[in-house]
């Protein structure tokens, strides 16, 4: 691809990634746009791994916009219940999007378990097109435990239970920047500039 990219569609709505993502790529004057605004629906996430759904987001989004996209598919996961909720994160009490819900059922399953280790898993995904043959993957992880009750009124998701032990700290108390430093998504934005850079127009 000779054409250097000045445009970029975020396969998502989320109102913080599209601030981070825009953020990111304003050094480059590059205009990151959400699929909302050119009223990209929703796809099924059908895949059974965050790999898979991400790429599913990112080639629905390049496809119907025309533009290079990015897609990100992230989750908890937790030992002691078999990885659970993995990609199901954000339905794992049946309604997406319902945070408290969520987390609710997750200490719930939990219960008294010693074993309350866990991981926030991100992967990202770039492609140039909706055809591309060698998309860009980017993982990031971020290892803490889960608690025993939320705490905590930042972040959103599961960040209330999950505990990150080198800050005494649950995500949810964290300061903004530095949770989006030190985050699975923040680790993951850092592989991902680093590729994508070359792309990039001057």
């Amino acid at each position: 691809m000779t054409n250097r990219i000045n445009e970029i569609v975020l396969a998502s709505g989320n109102k913080g990634k599209v601030a981070e993502f825009t953020h990111l790529f304003e050094a480059y004057n590059i205009s990151v746009h959400p699929q909302s605004v050119f009223e990209v629906p929703d796809v099924p996430e059908t895949g059974t791994t965050f790999v898979e759904n991400a790429i599913i987001k990112a080639r629905h989004a390049a496809l119907l916009t025309g533009l290079p996209a990015i897609a990100d598919d992230s989750g908890l996961v937790v030992d002691a219940l078999n990885c659970e909720p993995g990609i199901y994160s954000a339905r794992y009490a049946g309604e997406h999007g319902n945070d408290g819900a969520n987390c609710e059922k997750l200490l719930r399953e939990l219960g008294n378990s010693e074993n309350r280790r866990a991981k926030f898993l991100c992967v990202l995904v770039f492609m140039q097109h909706a055809k591309d043959p060698t998309p860009i993957i980017c993982q990031g992880e971020w290892h803490g435990e889960i608690t025993k009750e939320a705490s905590g009124e930042g972040g959103f998701g599961y960040d209330p239970i999950f505990y990150v032990p080198s800050q005494k700290a649950t995500a949810a108390e964290l300061d903004k920047s530095l949770k989006n430093k030190i985050s699975h998504r923040g680790q993951a934005l850092v592989s991902l500039m680093q590729q994508v850079k070359p792309l990039l127009k001057p």
